[in-house]
């Protein structure tokens, strides 16, 4: 029988989002999370399917070797850049995933520059130990929100900024005029983007290109009262060059979703930090999401083992 794990099903959610018994098959979901490859190869080494949640577990050449029994690879969205596709091409190994749109990312990056232009963890943890009003909040009106990366959550991002009364400006590399003014911003160029915002919201896909993008330079560009909102993935932050800033004041907080390490260390220096609003990549983590993602996890396994797989994502050229 075709033995199918379900890695990173953090919040039990997986087995009621999809109808798994349409599968001829064993599925075994693990809600906790395997760092250690040695620990991972041992744990997955029987299965045929591995499905994933995009970037929780990283799938490098590696451990694919150490994988005999590996004949499927199923992600959600269908691109996954932990996962190292040319290694499962070469063992003939299809990669599949899932489409969708969700904006749901977008909706919780603006619970987060909310909580943290509001204080709303330490007003919250206050309020449950007694106490009453303790921070004075900053609002939106008048204050330049600056977004890098106008895709499709950038600009949803930008539609609500607009809403609350920001002056909304936006930079990506390829982004142009025409473009920022289609969705009502102004293009500025990269370091005025880093400079003007008052709060930078970061909507950029993790590339070679982009990893690293924000450091300690550009974080050096921004206003002592500006924040920092990442909902897009951690190493396109420098994350030490970051904690810095937020140690010295350099910037006045951040808000984050994404970190270079997953799930985040317990004894991490950004869980100490006061002006720091954290959140654990709950950016697609939605019922909605998951009714979406897990059911094409099961088309895709059911197609593969009718010889024909599909939404295959081919490996890098």
């Amino acid at each position: 029988m075709t033995r199918i794990a379900v890695l990173d099903d953090y919040a039990h959610a997986a087995a009621e989002s999809a109808d798994w018994d349409a599968l001829d098959a064993e599925v075994v979901f693990f809600s906790d999370h395997l760092a250690d490859e040695d620990a991972l190869a041992e744990r997955l080494a029987g299965f045929d399917v591995l499905c994933l949640m995009r970037e929780r577990t990283p799938l490098p050449a590696s451990l694919i070797a150490r994988l005999p029994a590996l004949r499927l690879v199923v992600t959600s969205g269908m691109r996954n850049a932990s996962v190292d596709a040319a290694a499962l091409a070469e063992r003939g190994i299809p990669l599949t995933g899932t489409t969708g749109g969700s904006l749901a990312t977008a909706e919780l990056t603006w619970a987060l520059i909310l909580g943290l232009l509001r204080h709303l963890p330490s007003e919250e943890a206050a309020m449950r130990a007694g106490g009453w009003q303790t921070t004075v909040g900053r609002e939106l009106r008048g204050r330049t929100l600056g977004i890098l990366g106008l895709g499709n959550l950038g600009t949803a991002v930008a539609r609500v900024g607009l809403a609350f009364g920001c002056d909304v400006i936006a930079w990506s590399e390829h982004l142009t005029e025409e473009r920022a003014a289609e969705a009502g911003v102004r293009r500025v160029e990269r370091d005025e983007l880093f400079r003007g915002s008052d709060i930078l919201s970061i909507h950029l896909v993790l590339s070679g290109r982009t990893r690293g993008l924000v450091g300690a330079e550009e974080i050096g560009l921004m206003k002592p009262g500006a924040v920092l909102v990442n909902t897009a993935r951690g190493p396109i932050v420098d994350e030490p060059a970051l904690i810095a800033a937020l140690r010295t004041g350099r910037i006045a907080g951040a808000a984050l979703d994404v970190f270079d390490t997953e799930p985040l260390p317990a004894d991490h220096p950004l869980r100490a930090l006061p002006n720091v609003v954290l959140t654990p990549h709950l950016g697609y983590v939605t019922e909605e999401t998951f009714r979406e993602f897990y059911p094409q996890t099961v088309e895709d396994v059911a197609a593969w083992m009718a010889g024909a797989a599909i939404r295959v994502i081919d490996p890098p050229r």
